[in-house]
């Protein structure tokens, strides 16, 4: 009894990481269509003045942290010495004060103006240290690789899980990328195609000069060195079109040089993979090698002679 529960339990996880892997490996039918960029979401705005929205938990936490942590800190800080300044200059004035005080130490004064910076400091670094740690925890076994490189001036993209096939990214003319309804200077011809709603292990490296991979509105900046692999975990939370730009000065045309990251579920993602020559879905079983072709005539010959000899061996011995 106990070894048929035991069965039944493994056949229950293995219904349930089949319909798992099922889900990876769906391709929608009908192919891929570029998706058009939403106005505002993953771009600059005209009038902006803090971060952009973010479509990452990394960059949710990061923007929690500045606009619920950091800036109140700072708006109380900065109003509290204006005050004292404030106070200092009504209150020592010649006219007001014309005889200065002779004090050289004030014990008290100096322990609170030196301690409380160091508390401050103290409170901003455990959201600080934990905000870096999760930007740089080690991506899962199973993530999606995709190695970005920076050209003078322009990037590529190379896919090794999904075949090796690699994708040249240009800017596109102003004209055209109106044309296509997305922000000049930022759009590409090719873009940076991705997985929603799923880690990616990103490594980036540089062909010639440093560049910087940064998506603003993903929370993702990540130096391309040359001769060095940088890698980090991505993660988009919903579909859409990202845009960023090369955050390294790195030559002439450094400021043309954009990033667009277009993130679509699993089965069109799978559905964009299948549109390049030599591609396969990555986590896909390899084809199993063709058997040899082998007639029942010829697999039965070995035997017929290896039953002649016998025979023969019998009628000499005899």
């Amino acid at each position: 009894m106990r070894r048929a529960v035991s069965g039944l339990t493994l056949l229950s996880f293995a219904a349930i990481a089949h319909a798992e892997g099922a889900g990876r490996l769906a391709v929608a039918p009908g192919g891929y269509t570029p998706m058009k960029p939403t106005p505002g979401k993953g771009m600059p705005v005209d009038g902006g003045i803090t971060f952009q929205q973010q479509y990452s938990p990394n960059g949710d936490y990061a923007l929690w942290m500045h606009d619920t942590f950091l800036l109140p800190i700072v708006i109380a800080v900065s109003l509290f010495v204006l005050g004292l300044l404030a106070w200092v200059v009504v209150r020592y004035d010649r006219r007001a004060n014309p005889v200065p005080s002779k004090t050289s130490h004030n014990t008290m004064l100096e322990v609170v103006w030196t301690g409380l910076p160091i508390l401050i400091l103290l409170v901003v670094f455990v959201p600080s240290m934990k905000l870096l740690a999760r930007q740089y925890k080690a991506p899962p076994a199973n993530a999606l690789t995709i190695k970005a490189t920076g050209n003078q001036w322009y990037w590529s993209y190379s896919y090794p899980d999904n075949g090796g096939f690699e994708v040249i990214s240009n800017m596109l003319p102003d004209e055209e990328a109106r044309k296509r309804g997305e922000p000049p200077q930022l759009a590409a011809d090719n873009r940076m195609v991705v997985p929603a709603g799923e880690p990616i292990h990103l490594q980036t490296i540089g062909a010639d000069v440093i560049h910087s991979f940064a998506v603003p509105s993903l929370w993702f900046k990540l130096d391309a060195v040359p001769g060095r692999i940088n890698e980090k975990v991505l993660f988009v939370k919903e579909p859409g079109v990202y845009y960023g730009q090369c955050s390294e000065l790195c030559g002439a045309r450094h400021g043309y040089m954009p990033i667009v990251v277009e993130a679509l579920d699993r089965p069109h993602y799978n559905a964009w993979v299948m549109t390049h020559a030599g591609a396969k879905v990555d986590g896909a079983p390899e084809a199993a090698p063709a058997a040899a072709d082998v007639t029942p005539a010829a697999a039965s010959a070995p035997a017929a002679d290896s039953a002649a000899d016998a025979a023969s061996s019998s009628g000499s011995a005899a």
